[in-house]
């Protein structure tokens, strides 16, 4: 069930950024369909890791229960998918309030939030950075 969850929870924030990017592209005037494409099928990549992610924490499990290790394994195999549930999950939310902070120059808030969550998130400031709004 929770393999469920956590897929759930990576379709929906993709699903989110793809549909925000969207929304940003529109107002912008600069809808692409190569760009669409390209950003669907890192949609459909960023599902498709986390799937494997998950896929390896069941085999991790059962190979430590076959071995008789099935605590380490179990544990091994949680982090494994939980670190790239979690960078999935900073990644999406980063690009979401990107996307926002684009579509909506009066939510100021959305600078600071986006440069805590890089600091989090380990990622320095990009091109992105330079086209949200200045306050």
């Amino acid at each position: 069930m929770k393999y469920i969850i956590m897929l759930t929870i990576v379709i929906g924030l993709a699903g989110a950024d793809f549909l925000t990017g969207i929304i940003k592209a529109y107002i912008k005037r600069d809808l692409s369909s190569a760009k669409m494409r390209k950003g669907g099928l890192n949609k459909i990549c960023e599902i498709v890791v986390m799937a494997t992610a998950c896929g390896l924490e069941i085999g991790i499990d059962l190979l430590g229960r076959y071995h008789h290790t099935a605590e380490l394994a179990g544990i091994s195999g949680a982090v494994a998918a939980g670190l790239v549930f979690a960078y999935i999950v900073m990644m999406e939310l980063i690009s979401i309030f990107e996307n926002y902070g684009e579509i909506s120059p009066d939510a100021s808030w959305v600078r600071s939030l986006i440069r805590k969550l890089r600091a989090y998130h380990g990622r320095e400031e990009d091109e992105h950075d330079s086209n949200l709004p200045s306050r």
